[in-house]
C-alpha cells in the first residue's frame, strides 16, 4: 500500500517491521552468543552462508546467532532494543538511528558500488530530463540510500524534494506501484533494481553514479563495543576474509542469493556484476565527512529531529583491512 503519511512514517515502519521480524523484545546479552542482524542481500548474508564465522567463533566457545531483517532501519532499532550485537545498512539508516539516540558505532564499511542504485521509470514514460520529475510521484523507502539518491539527484539538478511528491514504499511495493502507474518513478537498489530491469518494462532514468556511493556500513551496539572490542576485531577479521571465499564460490554465491531473495539467477548475476562489497574497509575521515554532510542536509530539510556529530558514533578498531 502506498503511504503518504507525515514525519512519523519511519518510526511506524520500524515498529511494524520489528513485529514481523520477531526481534522487538529486549533480550539479555550473553557472553557465549554473538547475535548478528543481516539482510538477505548483503555481505553478512554471504558470511552466514560461508560458515566461516561460525567456525572461527566456535573454537572460542561462542555461538553465532543470525537474525534476518527486511531493511536497515528496523535492524538498527534492534540494536537499541538489545536484540542484536552487530548489523549492516546503507548510508541513511544510521543517521536517523543516531538522531534517535540509538547507541551504536560504525566499525567498518565496504567499497563503493554506485551503479547498484538507480531511479527507474516505465519504458514508455515521457520522463526524459531531470526537470521532468517536477510535480511527479517518486517512490522510495524513507530513510534509506534510495532516499539519498532522490535527494542528491534533485539537488544536483537544481531542484528539491519540495518539487516532487514523495511516496514512501518498501522495495516489494515499489515495483508494483511503478508497473501499475501509481508512481511515476522509483528509486531503488540492487538486487531489486536488477530484478526490475530484467522482469519489467522499465528503463534507467538516472544511475547512482555521481549521486550515491552504494556502500554497506557495519555497526555494533555500544554495549559490545565497550565490553568486548576484541570480539568485534575477530568479527571484522572474518568479514575481511569472506572476499576470498566469495571469489572462490561465485556461482554458489549467486545461487544462494537467488534462493534467499526469490529473485532470478540472471538478475542476481547482473546485480553481483556491479557490486564491489566483499572488502571490509575502515571508516575514514573522508567517509565521516560525507556522512556528516548528508546528516546536515537531512536536518536542514527537517527530516532529522536534531543535529548529530557522526564522528561520535565511529569506533576505529584494528583488523585485517585496517591494520
Amino acid at each position: 500500500m502506498i503511504n503518504h503519511a507525515g514525519p512519523r512514517v519511519l518510526a511506524l515502519l520500524m515498529a511494524f517491521l520489528m513485529s514481523l521480524s520477531g526481534c522487538g523484545g529486549d533480550r539479555s546479552a550473553s557472553n557465549d552468543v554473538l547475535r548478528i542482524g543481516y539482510q538477505k542481500w548483503g555481505t553478512l548474508s554471504i558470511l552466514k552462508e560461508s560458515g566461516e564465522l561460525a567456525k572461527a567463533f566456535q573454537s572460542r566457545g561462542v555461538r553465532i546467532e543470525w537474525i534476518e531483517f527486511p531493511a536497515g532501519p528496523p535492524l538498527l532499532e534492534a540494536l537499541n532494543a538489545g536484540s542484536i550485537d552487530l548489523g549492516h545498512a546503507g548510508d541513511s539508516p544510521p543517521l536517523f538511528a543516531q538522531a534517535a539516540g540509538i547507541p551504536f558505532v560504525y566499525v567498518a564499511t565496504s567499497p563503493p558500488s554506485p551503479d547498484a542504485s538507480a531511479i527507474l521509470v516505465r519504458r514508455d514514460s515521457n520522463l526524459k530530463e531531470p526537470g521532468d520529475l517536477k510535480g511527479r510521484r517518486v517512490g522510495f523507502t524513507k530513510g534509506t540510500s534510495a532516499h539519498t539518491m532522490v535527494l542528491r539527484f534533485l539537488e544536483k539538478n537544481h531542484f528539491t524534494l519540495a518539487d516532487i511528491t514523495p511516496v514512501y514504499l518498501l522495495p516489494a511495493d515499489g515495483r508494483v506501484a511503478l508497473e501499475t502507474g501509481s508512481i511515476d518513478a522509483w528509486s531503488i537498489w540492487d538486487p531489486y533494481l536488477a530484478s526490475a530491469e530484467q522482469g519489467s518494462d522499465v528503463r534507467v532514468f538516472a544511475s547512482g553514479s555521481g549521486y550515491v556511493e552504494g556502500r554497506e556500513f557495519y555497526f555494533a551496539s555500544r554495549r559490545i563495543a565497550d565490553s568486548a572490542p576484541e570480539r568485534l576485531t575477530e568479527f571484522l577479521n572474518e568479514l575481511s576474509r569472506v572476499k576470498t571465499w566469495a571469489d572462490n564460490h561465485a556461482e554458489d554465491v549467486n545461487r544462494f542469493l537467488s534462493r534467499e531473495t526469490g529473485i532470478s539467477l540472471e538478475a542476481i548475476a547482473l546485480a553481483e556484476s556491479r557490486l564491489i562489497r566483499y572488502d571490509a574497509q575502515p571508516v575514514t575521515d573522508e567517509l565521516i565527512a560525507s556522512q556528516q554532510s548528508l546528516a546536515d542536509r537531512y536536518f536542514e530539510l527537517k527530516l532529522l529531529p536534531r543535529r548529530i556529530d557522526v564522528r561520535e558514533a565511529v569506533l576505529h578498531l584494528p583488523f585485517e583491512g585496517n591494520p
